[in-house]
């Protein structure tokens, strides 16, 4: 017996359902089976909208088959804080919980005029704040290698669904952290692209550089079948630019090309790193070398990285939430106050500091990776973590102050500009996996989509079938 359809990878659903194998109906109808089976276990997917999917497609069937888009008939779920036209979207937030957009955000119009269908909202933390999927709206998002634990954050919704079969694909973003850590933490691959690559907006900050949107999915060529799509000129989004006229993500995927050379470093000069996951990160580094790879040990000098982060970080917050947080301060969870309070507090000359210390830092880091090429890292500083902690607050016996200090691995990244994927690169001695960030100039996401298939393909850890949810590993 064939395995079902939810079991495929996303590059072979497109390709089946352009040669008339299957039709797009019946993946849609795959995978309404496969949540309905799984999601009660992992609480990833609140919000279904299933209808909405199904006229979709039925109108780009009335389409000719050269104008039904890139990935025409591909499923996609949609993180819970971009806006979808007449699906509820709460932002993980009781402020929100009953709203209804009239519109949809721009990264949505890109997935579907690419062709996609989407049929659900994935769970997030109230406006992102935070590396774990928790809301006072939709509860806990678990992780499926052992639903006692984190599956990261923000886009732990989205990772959760690839994970289990539940996606093809699924758009999150990424402002610290937010597609890395949850693609670590559930096994499966994060990108994290150059800024303006994929439109974004509408937004009353629509010049920041820091939130960025991108695909969670099963490996590395469905990753890159997604940016092929995700990413489009929109005249809308002021960062957006045009795109090459024939590049292809995915055909740089199949490359599969080490890089030229490669830096790799396991704190980035800044982190507190789990001992069991610096040993998977160490053994994933042997590999590679052993198959080719030429690399060296050196950190790029982001010290201050940090504080440039926390600014920014907290300015737009308070850009943005200012307003939830004067009409509904009851109901924001004590993180997300705390980030706005922060923003509201600063000055004009804060702000203006951390500005000109992100461009150090980003000529910096383009500086490094002209020298290395690529810069690999641990994605995230620890095993997925109980789901009942709200964030990881101590590392090999050292306690960490705020929140956010956990996550420096990913933000000192954001900063700078430049595109990052996590991809699976083995288990913990618990059986927990551990992802490996990959890190190339700003715009080289091909290079860095080519370099990361064939670590991929050395480190045989990608997860090629999905997983159901699991009590322990």
């Amino acid at each position: 017996m064939s395995d079902p359809i939810w079991r495929w990878s996303a590059v072979n659903v497109v390709e089946r359902i352009a040669a008339g194998d299957i039709s797009a109906r019946e993946v849609l109808i795959s995978i309404a089976g496969r949540v309905e089976a799984v999601d009660s276990q992992v609480n990833a997917l609140p919000t279904l909208c299933f209808d909405r999917a199904f006229r979709y497609l039925e109108e780009l069937e009335k389409r000719p088959p050269a104008e039904r888009g890139r990935f025409y008939g591909l499923p996609w779920t949609i993180k819970d804080s971009a806006a979808v036209a007449g699906v509820r979207t709460t932002y993980g937030s009781l402020a929100y919980a009953d709203y209804v957009p009239g519109h949809s955000d721009y990264v949505v119009d890109a997935i579907e005029a690419a062709g996609g269908a989407v049929y659900a909202k994935s769970n997030t933390p109230e406006f992102e704040a935070g590396a774990n999927t928790f809301n006072e709206v939709f509860g806990r998002t678990l992780n499926p290698w052992d639903v006692t634990r984190s599956a990261g954050g923000s886009s732990g919704g989205a990772a959760v669904a690839v994970a289990t079969g539940m996606a093809f694909l699924s758009q999150g973003s990424d402002f610290a952290c937010s597609l890395r850590f949850p693609a670590a933490f559930c096994n499966v691959v994060g990108l994290r692209p150059s800024p303006g690559l994929i439109p974004q907006g509408p937004s009353s900050l629509p010049m920041q550089v820091l939130s960025i949107m991108g695909p969670l999915a099963r490996t590395v060529e469905d990753a890159a079948l997604a940016l092929d799509g995700m990413a489009r000129f929109d005249v809308r989004d002021p960062l957006c630019r045009p795109l090459p006229a024939k590049q292809s993500y995915l055909e740089a995927a199949r490359r599969a090309t080490p890089p030229k050379s490669a830096a790799y470093s396991l704190t980035l000069g800044l982190a507190e790193v789990d001992r069991g996951v610096r040993a998977v990160v160490e053994e994933a580094i042997d590999k590679l070398v052993r198959a080719g790879l030429d690399v060296d040990a050196a950190d790029p000098d982001l010290r201050s990285s940090d504080s440039v982060f926390r600014t920014l970080r907290a300015f737009q917050f308070a850009a943005l939430r200012r307003d939830a947080l004067e009409a509904h301060r009851q109901k924001l969870k004590p993180e997300v106050v705390w980030n706005i309070e922060e923003g509201l507090r600063l000055s004009a000359a804060d702000i203006a500091s951390a500005e000109a210390e992100r461009g150090s830092l980003r000529r910096a880091m383009i500086a490094f990776l002209d020298t290395h090429g690529i810069l690999i890292t641990p994605t995230a500083p620890v095993e997925p973590f109980p789901v009942e902690q709200r964030y990881v607050d101590e590392i090999e016996g050292k306690k960490l102050t705020t929140y956010l200090d956990w996550m420096v691995l990913g933000y000192a990244i954001s900063v700078c500009g430049c595109p990052a994927i996590s991809i699976p690169c083995g288990r913990t001695s618990t059986g927990l996996p551990v992802g490996l960030q990959l890190v190339a100039k700003p715009y080289a996401e091909a290079e860095l989509l080519s370099a990361a298939a064939w670590c991929e393909a050395v480190l045989q850890s990608a997860l090629r079938v999905p997983i159901d949810p699991a009590v322990s590993p």
